[in-house]
């Protein structure tokens, strides 16, 4: 049985054992399939199992693979498939949906970190030796913030969400979620349920940890922003969509928000002319709060498991229409 990798790098850019689906047929692994359309179809062929990250597996293309029988999805959001033709044509689709929660989870405490102590900026200061320079035992370049006592707004209570609260509670932090399920909350003390108005008003840090929906893109913009605090500090580690980045740009040019940390943009790799490259007090993560070296070696141990399952008969982390 052919297994084609349509684009493998970022999985494991050489640090990862591709050995397990070794063992369930014969695989071939593309680092990128960047070519379009053409290209994907070419490396598929007559292959009846692929697995793809990001590399797009529309209606047009899925036509043209009669053979194809397996669709596994290396990342939990599944919406470069086009499921709908997939599902009419017998194809399964799984996806990796539980594999990130730690590790998206630190990255946003590492944001946030960030600006509250600065850390590689005053590293950098003290390599530049301003330190040594200093009349004093101490000195500092950037006021410093504890977070003990103030509030973490989190967008999306769901598993990262709900990781990012217990890391916030963990530091002291109240915490405020908004989620369309309201069900099971949390027992840290003061939590509440609010709305997303009162959550932006409140917070002294906002998360964004929800999944893109079409109610939500562009939730962040030039109205909601001008209800965040002067001193609050913006996360998001979800969608780049749901910000838009114009409206960022300005309000962190105009000083409305304290900063934003962002490990996602809403085009990426993003243009040059992005307005947020250049944004005041913004920092910018290339997409890797998913990337640890133990999350992805979960990660593919899961899309391992999906397969063995599917060959065996059973349904593990399915996709359903």
């Amino acid at each position: 049985m052919k297994i084609i990798v349509l684009d493998g790098h970022t999985l494991s850019p050489g640090d990862l054992s591709w050995t397990g689906l070794e063992s369930l047929g014969e695989i071939t692994v593309y680092e990128r399939s960047a070519g379009g359309p053409g290209e994907v179809l070419a490396r598929i062929g007559d292959a009846p199992v692929v697995l793809t990250n990001k590399t797009p597996l529309g209606a047009g293309t899925l036509t043209q693979l009669p053979t194809l029988k397996y669709i596994g999805v290396l990342a939990t959001g599944y919406d470069v498939v086009d499921v709908p033709t997939a599902a009419s044509q017998g194809i399964a689709i799984t996806n990796i949906p539980t594999y990130g929660t730690d590790s998206v989870a630190q990255m946003v405490i590492a944001h946030l970190l960030g600006f509250c102590h600065h850390v590689s900026e005053h590293a950098a200061a003290v390599r530049s030796g301003d330190w040594a320079r200093s009349p004093d035992f101490c000195f500092w370049n950037y006021p410093m913030v504890e977070l003990s006592g103030k509030t973490m707004g989190i967008v999306g209570l769901g598993r990262i969400g709900r990781r990012v609260g217990d890391l916030a509670h963990a530091l002291g932090m109240q915490v405020l979620a908004h989620d369309i399920c309201q069900a099971n909350p949390p027992e840290w003390p003061g939590f509440r349920f609010v709305g997303t108005e009162e959550l932006l008003r409140e917070s002294d840090a906002v998360s964004l940890n929800c999944p893109l929906t079409p109610d939500n893109r562009g939730m962040i913009n030039g109205g909601s922003l001008k209800l965040m605090k002067k001193s609050a500090f913006l996360i998001n580690c979800s969608r780049g969509q749901l910000v838009v980045d114009e409206d960022l740009a300005r309000a962190l040019h105009d000083g409305q928000i304290a900063g934003a940390g962002l490990d996602v943009l809403s085009t990426e790799p993003p243009s040059e002319s992005n307005p947020l490259l250049s944004a005041p007090n913004c920092q910018i993560t290339p997409h890797i709060a998913w990337a640890t070296h133990e999350a992805r070696e979960r990660l593919l141990n899961t899309a391992i498991e999906n397969l063995k399952a599917y060959l065996e008969g059973r349904e593990e982390n399915r996709i359903r229409m």
